[in-house]
């Protein structure tokens, strides 16, 4: 009789028909009506989760506790304890709706994910990821399964909680790809070391995970079903992914083919591949395999990045992030109720697995990073990321919650688990990790302190081919000898987008040259022939950057240390166009803001104001003149460094202008220490030394009392030079504090280069804005670490 009660309790009575109301005024309640219902449950979600966020965020929180949080105060264990409240807003028979939603906004999502994953990384792994991925995922489930079988032994346990903690075992023992994914995004570390460590450990450890779930899941198969069956089933699903793999794929990848590089892909692909998606989802229902599973299967065969993978993405990101997933999260914390616990038992035992699980997985990442010689404090925080728990985590314990393999109790206590975890390891990470401590230099690595046959390396950074001209007419004129070659790393710099990892790679040069090559092989092959006229003078090394604006700057000082680097060339965040237009990208200037902050050599800003489109030059250009602008200081002293090796180029005529105060011919403009006075007087005077006799360098000195002078001056040079070369950072200077009002740069150019770009000043030759190295290890001040370097 109990059994029938039970039965009759889950039973709701409701119409079809009720899915738009007539109004308040006609005698309708509202929330009686599916689609006001949904209306008014979104809205709270969306309320509830952005008050949380705005909250928690300070607190280094991420998105996923908001959102959890937000489900747990509308739930039963707080606002929603109020059965009559709960009732109206989130009644049984209104939930299917939201319940449905949810599963179909997880689906996109994980559709996503799929289109983003590079399964190439696999290949590309390197031993320590594969160490990582391997021992993350069998240590904890090792030492969980062992714990488990001790508590099974010594303890009495009750055989649904026996039954429960095989499957905690295996999800703590995961370590999901996709939540790694989200997690290193939030935290910004995407394209750092560790950051691109952890999804490539993070990836072999979710090939281990669904290995062991696919063995259990054909043996379970096999033992309750019959031969027929378990071949039927396991033969459908084999037939999907060949269908996939060897019908829809090659028919993906014809589309792309189609559309030229730069141009976006036709709508009516990515329509037909969103279709497919739907039809991939109902097929997958059909033969027994989860719609989840079956369209993150169709996303891994569809390639990744533009032009399909990251139109896709940009047309499902924020529908699906803004408005379908706040519901999946919200749905977790609307079915805990904390009040549900009442065994301490099973918290306890439940508990202690999540503890052992999570030493298991700190200690299978720590141990192989020690042995790769990984700093501990790295190390750890590899670690943690690794404990961090997402999205997948959630939707196995909806599964299990779903499937009556785990009770509303022990889902609770497993949900704190996930949102106590995630809550502690993100500031944690926070504190722990910061990439741009490993972009300071042990030595300096600036052009003054270089000696006179050290090679020059230089690392140039390109956005698009318009940046191309710029950079190689500055690199013929930069004196290139055989006892003083110049080694060249390209990087070319491209958004993160329909991808989930970033990517940092070496170019490689294909056997056969394509008909229609990528961008990046079209700025490569410049470079390259440009290394081809050059024997033994350049040497060229280019890689290509795929990663978020907000980061990109990571990709650039590590490649700079990695390759010893003397000097970083940026484009500025300005690009000069015909008919007097300038294309502004924010985005680039927040890029060259994080580079002169956190290089770990000197850093120079190039500015190409040439509004003429014009041919790639390789030939070296008969006469070149170059102006430098001496105010005094580190970065005027790097600069004069750089246009000295310049002055030694046969086709180079340089002017030098020294700006003194006037009354006072041997004071600079610029104040500092007496330190920097002194070395600005001896560079002074070793250069005029060796020039005094010179056909191609002239010396002129700039005596100047106010900031207009200065003005008077820098407008004075007109379209007489190629190219004008000044320090970026002008310090103690009230004459030229002045000048601060006339230009809008902040901070990227400093005073004198904001005034060379500003709209007032009409011409078009080339700038280049010089800071020195402004990070070495050890020291607060770099300017003090050593002696300068003679000019000879």
């Amino acid at each position: 009789m109990s059994k029938e009660k039970a039965l009759r309790a889950n039973v709701v009575c409701t119409s079809f028909n009720q899915i738009n109301s007539k109004g308040f005024y006609i005698g309708d309640d509202p929330l009686d009506y599916a689609v006001p219902s949904l209306l008014l449950q979104l809205s709270l979600i969306s309320i509830f989760t952005r008050i949380l966020q705005s909250l928690l965020k300070p607190l280094g929180q991420p998105l996923i506790v908001s959102q959890i949080l937000g489900g747990v105060i509308l739930g039963p264990s707080a606002i929603g304890k109020n059965g009559e409240l709960s009732s109206k807003v989130f009644p049984t028979k209104g939930r299917s709706v939201l319940d449905t939603l949810s599963v179909f906004g997880f689906m996109l999502f994980i559709f996503q994910i799929g289109v983003k994953i590079d399964l190439s990384i696999v290949l590309k792994s390197s031993k320590k990821a594969l160490a990582v991925g391997i021992l993350v995922f069998f240590v904890p489930f090792g030492l969980a399964s062992f714990t488990v079988f001790l508590l099974e032994k010594f303890v009495s346990l009750d055989p649904e909680l026996i039954m429960l903690l095989s499957r905690v075992v295996i999800l703590q023992s995961m370590t999901a790809y996709p939540g790694i994914a989200c997690f290193l995004d939030e935290l910004k570390i995407l394209n750092s070391e560790m950051g691109r460590l952890a999804s490539s450990s993070s990836i072999i450890c979710d090939i281990c995970h669904w290995t062991i779930l696919s063995l259990k899941y054909a043996l379970g198969l096999a033992k309750a079903k019959s031969a027929r069956v378990t071949l039927g089933s396991l033969g459908s699903i084999g037939l999907y992914i060949i269908v996939i793999a060897f019908g829809i794929r090659p028919a993906i990848m014809w589309a792309i083919r189609q559309t030229p590089e730069g141009k976006p892909i036709k709508n009516v692909y990515v329509l037909i591949v969103l279709v497919l998606l739907l039809w991939c989802g109902f097929t997958g229902e059909v033969i027994g395999l989860s719609s989840i599973v079956a369209c993150f299967l169709f996303g891994l065969f569809v390639p990744d990045g533009p032009p399909l993978g990251a139109a896709i993405v940009e047309r499902l990101d924020c529908f699906v992030s803004v408005l379908l997933m706040p519901p999946f999260f919200t749905i977790c914390g609307l079915q805990m109720n904390v009040f549900s616990i009442v065994r301490l038992k099973y918290l306890g035992v439940l508990q202690l697995v999540v503890l052992v699980a999570f030493i298991g997985k700190t200690v299978g990442t720590i141990l192989p990073l020690l042995l790769w010689r990984v700093p501990l404090r790295d190390a750890f925080s590899l670690a943690l990321i690794m404990n961090s728990k997402g999205i997948m985590e959630l939707a196995f314990l909806n599964d299990f919650k779903k499937n009556k393999d785990m009770s509303e109790e022990n889902y609770t206590i497993m949900l704190i688990s996930v949102v106590v975890i995630t809550g502690v390891v993100s500031p944690l990470v926070k504190v722990l990790y910061d990439p741009s401590s490993k972009y300071i230099a042990y030595k300096r690595r600036t052009i003054m302190h270089s000696r006179e046959k050290d090679e020059f390396r230089i690392l140039a950074c390109i956005h698009s081919q318009e940046n191309v001209r710029a950079v190689i007419s500055l690199l013929q004129v930069s004196n290139p000898t055989k006892e003083s070659c110049i080694n060249l790393v390209v990087l070319h710099l491209t958004k993160l987008t329909g991808r989930a990892s970033s990517v940092l790679i070496a170019h490689q040069k294909r056997d056969r040259p394509s008909t229609n090559p990528t961008q990046s092989e079209r700025i490569f092959n410049i470079f390259e022939k440009l290394e081809q006229q050059n024997s033994d003078l350049i040497m060229v090394h280019c890689y290509k950057g795929v990663s978020p604006y907000v980061t990109m700057h990571n990709d650039v000082c590590s490649l700079a240390l990695e390759k010893r680097t003397t000097l970083i060339i940026v484009p500025f965040h300005k690009h000069w166009m015909c008919e007097k237009r300038i294309e502004t990208s924010y985005a680039y200037r927040h890029l060259n803001k994080n580079v002169l902050e956190k290089s770990p050599c000197s850093v120079g800003i190039l500015i190409d104001r040439c509004k003429k489109k014009s041919r790639y030059a390789i030939t070296v250009p008969s006469l070149y003149r170059v102006v430098v602008l001496f105010f005094g200081g580190a970065d005027d002293r790097e600069a004069l460094s750089y246009a000295e090796r310049m002055s030694k180029h046969p086709s180079v005529k340089m002017t030098f202008i020294r700006f003194t105060r006037s009354g006072n011919a041997f004071e600079n403009v610029v104040g500092g220490s007496e330190r920097s006075k002194v070395l600005d007087s001896q560079i002074l005077n070793e250069f005029n030394l060796q020039y005094l006799h010179s056909e191609q360098v002239s010396y002129q000195e700039a005596e100047v009392k106010r900031g207009a002078d200065v003005l008077e001056v820098i407008k004075s040079l007109g379209r007489f030079y190629d190219l004008v070369m000044v320090g970026k950072r002008h310090v103690d200077s009230p004459i030229l504090l002045q000048l601060t009002k006339r230009t809008d740069e902040d901070g990227e150019l400093g005073i004198v280069g904001g005034i060379l770009v500003a709209s007032d000043f009409e011409s078009e030759t080339s700038v280049l804005v010089v800071q020195q190295q402004t990070r070495l290890w050890g020291l607060h001040d770099p300017e003090e670490s050593t002696h300068l370097r003679r000019i000879n």
